[in-house]
C-alpha cells in the first residue's frame, strides 16, 4: 500500500533531506521498509509524487503548488534526485504508491492538486466500485470535471472540495478545512453503509491549502486499528551520523518543524509520536498542531478498554500498520495542543 510524508516549517527544507538522503526516507521505505511490512506487495513501486509551495509568493506564478509525478519507482528516478538537491520549500507533500485500485498512470499519482490545494491518501475505500457512481452524482459539474484519474483517492479529493463553502476562495481557516474533512469522511462512511459494505475503509487523508494542513487517521470500524500515522516536531531536522542517520532536535520550546508520516523517517524513538486511530491532526498557519477525535459511531473513547485493544490484523495484512507503542492520554472533550 501507499505511504506519504508531510513537512511544514518556518524555514524551507531542501527536498533531499526528506526524500533521498535519510537512510529511512520515504523513498527508501518504498523498497526497504523496516517497520511496515506488506507480505502481499513488499514494495511501493507504482509511481510517486512530490508537491511543494514556493518559498516566496510570486504574483506571476500564483499560489498553486508545483507537482512532480512519475510512474517509475521513486528509488530509480534520476530526475527526482536532481530536483531534490536544488529545491527548497516550507511545505512539502510526498507520496509513494502501490496500486490497489486504478491504473498505473500519472493521473493516478498523488498528490492531487486543485488550485491552491494538495491532497493525498493512504488506504482505500472498501468496495469502492459499489459507491463510485453515487459519489459522482453528488459532485457539482466543475469539481466532477477536475478528476482525471480513476482511483478512490482522487474521487475522495473531489468530494472534499465539494464540502467546502467555496472551492475557489482565496483563503480558508483551519476550522473550515477541518469541517470539510469531517463531512467528507461522514459522507463516505454513510455511502458504504447504505451500500451494504461490511469491510472497513481505511481513510488516512491529508490536505493543505498552502497555509494549514489537515490529516486523518481513520478506519470505519470499532474493533480494528487504522493505517499507521505518526508526527514529529522540533527546531531542527538534521543528519547526525554518516549514512543518512537523521534526528529531530528540540533546542527550545519553539516548533520550527512539524512532520507527519505514514512511517517514521528516523529510528530515534523519541522523535515520533503515534497519532491515535480515528483522530484528526490540524497544523495551523502559526505552527500549532492539534489532535482532535473524529467522533462518530466508530469512535472509541480513550477511557474505554476497547481503545487499547483494537485488532491489528486487518491493517497489518495490507502493510499499513507499524508496531504499536504506548501513547499519551488524550481528553476526548477537547482538542489537545501538542505543539505551540
Amino acid at each position: 500500500m501507499c505511504r506519504f510524508v508531510i513537512y511544514k516549517g518556518t524555514d524551507p527544507v531542501q527536498l533531499s533531506h526528506l526524500l533521498t538522503r535519510p537512510c529511512h526516507s520515504i523513498i527508501n521505505q518504498a523498497f526497504d521498509s523496516r517497520l511496515r511490512l506488506d507480505h502481499r506487495r513488499p514494495i511501493n513501486g507504482d509511481g510517486f509524487g512530490v508537491g511543494w509551495y514556493d518559498c516566496n509568493f510570486d504574483e506571476e506564478l500564483g499560489s498553486q503548488p508545483c507537482i512532480f509525478t512519475s510512474v517509475t519507482p521513486a528509488w530509480n528516478n534520476v530526475n527526482l534526485t536532481r530536483l531534490a538537491e536544488k529545491i527548497k520549500s516550507p511545505l512539502v507533500f510526498a507520496h509513494v504508491r502501490a496500486t490497489t485500485a486504478g491504473t498505473l498512470s500519472l493521473d493516478n499519482c498523488h498528490p492531487f492538486q486543485f488550485r491552491k490545494f494538495m491532497f493525498m491518501h493512504n488506504g482505500g475505500i472498501a468496495e469502492f466500485h459499489k459507491i463510485k457512481r453515487r459519489l459522482q452524482t453528488y459532485l457539482p459539474d466543475d469539481i466532477f470535471d477536475m478528476v482525471t484519474g480513476n482511483t478512490d483517492s482522487q474521487w475522495s479529493f473531489a468530494l472534499f472540495l465539494s464540502k467546502l463553502p467555496d472551492a475557489y476562495a482565496d483563503s480558508y481557516s483551519p476550522e473550515v478545512l477541518r469541517q470539510a474533512m469531517l463531512d467528507t469522511i461522514a459522507h463516505i462512511t454513510l455511502m458504504t453503509e447504505e451500500a451494504g459494505i461490511t469491510e472497513p475503509s481505511l481513510l488516512n487523508f491529508c490536505v493543505t491549502d498552502g497555509e494549514s494542513v489537515v490529516a486523518t487517521r481513520y478506519i470505519s470500524s470499532r474493533e480494528d486499528e487504522a493505517a499507521s500515522l505518526w508526527f514529529s516536531s522540533g527546531t531542527t531536522f538534521s543528519e547526525y551520523a554518516d549514512g543518512g542517520h537523521y534526528k529531530m532536535s528540540k533546542l527550545d520550546k519553539r516548533e520550527n518543524i512539524i512532520m507527519i508520516a505514514s512511517e517514521p523517517l528516523t529510528f530515534e524513538k523519541a522523535d515520533w509520536m503515534e497519532i491515535r486511530t480515528n483522530h484528526m491532526v490540524v497544523i495551523t498557519p502559526k505552527m500549532n498542531i492539534l489532535q482532535i477525535p473524529i467522533i462518530d459511531k466508530y469512535y472509541v473513547t480513550p477511557s474505554d478498554p476497547a481503545a487499547q485493544n483494537r485488532g491489528t490484523d486487518f491493517a497489518a495484512a495490507k502493510g499499513l500498520l507499524s508496531p504499536r507503542r504506548e501513547l499519551p492520554r488524550i481528553d476526548p472533550a477537547r482538542p489537545e495542543v501538542l505543539a505551540v
